[in-house]
C-alpha cells in the first residue's frame, strides 16, 4: 500500500529533522564536554583550584550568555532568507552578526577584568578570588572568537552546512585537552599556570576553532562574508536585528539566573543537598542536549518554510520536532523514575548525598519532559521570528511562578530539596504550555517573513550590487 501524500510529506519532514538534529546534538555534547574536561583536569590540582575555575567560568558565562542568545537571532533571519532564496539577506545578516559580536566583545572584555572586585563584593572565599579573577582575565582573548564562533555556527546550521562545525568541535576538544595538559601542569617546557592555565587553554582553543571553521567552511562562507555590504553598519537595520535578538539573550539570562538562584536556595538546606542538586542537574543537563539540538533544528526548518511561505511545511517540521523531543525525554524520564539510586551512584557513594539525590532524580525525570517541550517550542517560535513571547513567558513563569513555589515548598513545607525542584517543574510546565499555545496561534494566522532591511535599505543594497 502506497503512503498518502500527507504521510509522505510527514516522513520527509521527519527525515530532514533527524538529519539536521543529529549533528547539532553532537555539537552541543562536544561543547559541553570541553567544560567537563576542564573540571576533571583542574580537579587534580586542589579543591581551591577547582572552586576558582567554577567561579571564573560562572562569571564568564553570566556575562557571555546574553551575547550568545542575542546572536541566535541569525537562526530566523538566515533560515528565512534561505527559504526565500534571498542570498543578499543571508550575507547582510552574517556580516551584522560579526559586527554585533565585535561590539559584545568590547563590552564584555573590560567587565571580565573586574572579576576580582565583583567576586569579593559577593563574599566569595578570599583564597579562591585571586585565582578566579586571573582565570576570568585569561578568558578575555577568547571572548571575540567565542562570539564569532557562535555567529558562524548559527549561520552555517541555517544553511544546512554542518560537517565543518562537527569536525571543528571535535578538534576543539582535542586541542583543549592538549593545551590543558601543557598549561595546567607545565609540560614540555610550557609554563605551569595551574587553574589559570585552563582559562588560557580555553581562549587558545576558541581562536583555533574559529580559524579551523573558517578554513573548512570557506567555500560556503566566502560569498556570505565577501564583499562587505556598506549598509551593514546602518543603524535602523542593526537596531531591528538587536530588537529581535536581545529577547533571546534575555530569555537565556532569566533561565540561567533562575537555576542559579535555586542552587543558592539549596545551599540554605546544607552541603549534602547542594551536592545532590549538582548530581541531578548534571544528569538533566546531559539528556537536555538532545532536545536542545532538536530545537535548533526546528528553528532552521521552520524558518526555511516560513521564508518560502510554506505554512504546511512549517507545521510538519514543528510537529516532528515536538514529537521527537518529547518522545526522547519521556524515555529518559522513565529511566530517571525507575533507577534513581543507580544513576546517583555513578557520581557519588556518600550516603548523605545519595539519600537526597535519590529524591531529586525522579523529580528531574518529570522536570525534563517539560524542559524538552519548552526548548523545542522555543526553537519553533524562533524559526517563525517570535523571540519576545519566550522572553516574557520565561520571566513570568520562572520568577513569578517557579521560584515562589520552590521557596514555599522548600521552606514552608516538609518537602525540602524535592520541593525546590517541584518549583522547577511548575515553572517549566508553565513555559511549555504557554509556548505551545503561542505556536498554535501563530500557525493559525497567515505567515510572514522577518525583514531586517526595509525597502529603502533593499534599494540601496541592489544599487550597491
Amino acid at each position: 500500500m502506497r503512503p498518502t501524500p500527507a504521510r509522505s510529506a510527514a516522513n520527509r519532514s521527519l527525515r530532514e529533522l533527524v538529519s539536521l538534529a543529529l549533528p547539532l546534538v553532537t555539537v552541543q555534547v562536544g561543547l559541553m564536554a570541553m567544560g567537563v574536561v576542564d573540571t576533571i583536569m583542574v580537579g587534580r590540582i586542589s579543591p581551591t583550584a577547582l572552586a576558582a575555575v567554577a567561579l571564573g567560568n560562572l562569571y564568564f558565562y553570566v556575562l557571555a550568555i546574553f551575547g550568545m542568545g542575542t546572536l541566535m537571532v541569525l537562526d530566523p533571519v538566515v533560515a528565512q532568507a534561505v527559504g526565500a532564496g534571498d542570498k543578499p539577506a543571508v550575507s547582510r545578516a552574517m556580516q551584522r552578526g560579526l559586527l554585533i559580536a565585535a561590539v559584545l566583545s568590547l563590552v564584555i572584555g573590560p567587565l571580565l577584568a573586574t572579576a576580582g572586585w565583583t567576586l569579593t563584593v559577593f563574599g566569595q572565599p578570599t583564597d579562591v578570588v585571586p585565582i578566579a579573577a586571573d582565570f576570568a582575565i585569561s578568558c578575555i582573548p577568547g571572548t571575540f572568537p567565542f562570539f564569532v564562533f557562535v555567529a558562524l555556527r548559527q549561520t552555517l546550521q541555517a544553511l544546512g552546512k554542518l560537517r565543518a562545525i562537527v569536525i571543528t568541535v571535535i578538534g576543539g576538544n582535542v586541542a583543549n585537552i592538549c593545551l590543558n595538559y601543557l598549561l595546567i601542569y607545565g609540560k614540555f617546557g610550557a609554563p605551569e599556570l595551574g587553574a589559570v592555565g585552563s582559562g588560557w587553554a580555553s581562549s587558545i582553543s576558541r581562536i583555533l576553532m574559529v580559524v579551523a571553521l573558517v578554513w573548512m567552511a570557506w567555500p560556503t562562507l566566502r560569498p556570505v562574508l565577501l564583499p562587505f555590504h556598506r549598509d551593514v553598519v546602518r543603524v535602523r537595520p542593526l537596531l531591528r536585528m538587536l530588537g529581535l535578538g536581545a529577547p533571546i539573550g534575555g530569555q537565556h539570562v532569566l533561565e540561567y539566573a533562575a537555576f542559579a538562584f535555586v542552587a543558592l536556595l539549596m545551599g540554605w538546606l546544607g552541603t549534602n543537598q547542594v551536592a545532590a542538586h549538582q548530581v541531578a542537574i548534571n544528569l538533566a543537563s546531559l539528556t537536555f542536549m538532545v532536545p536542545l539540538g532538536i530545537g535548533s533544528a526546528a528553528a532552521v526548518l521552520v524558518g526555511r518554510a516560513a521564508g518560502r511561505n510554506d505554512a504546511a511545511g512549517a507545521q510538519r517540521s514543528a510537529v516532528a520536532a515536538l514529537a521527537c523531543g518529547t518522545g526522547f525525554m519521556c524515555i529518559t524520564a522513565v529511566v530517571f523514575l525507575a533507577a534513581p539510586e543507580l544513576l546517583a551512584s555513578i557520581y557519588t557513594h556518600d550516603v548523605g548525598v545519595l539519600r537526597t539525590a535519590i529524591l531529586l532524580i525522579p523529580v528531574a525525570g518529570v522536570f525534563q519532559v517539560f524542559d524538552g517541550l519548552q526548548i523545542v517550542a522555543t526553537g519553533v517560535l524562533r524559526g517563525l521570528g517570535d523571540t519576545r513571547t519566550p522572553f516574557i513567558v520565561s520571566m513570568v513563569a520562572y520568577w513569578f511562578i517557579g521560584i515562589p513555589i520552590s521557596f514555599f515548598l522548600g521552606f514552608r513545607t516538609n518537602a525540602g530539596p524535592a520541593g525546590l525542584w517541584w518549583g522547577f517543574v511548575a515553572g517549566l510546565a508553565t513555559v511549555a504550555v504557554c509556548l505551545l499555545l503561542r505556536a498554535r496561534w501563530l500557525f493559525a494566522r497567515s505567515m510572514s517573513r522577518v525583514r531586517i532591511d526595509d525597502m529603502t535599505d533593499s534599494r540601496a543594497v541592489n544599487a550597491e550590487m
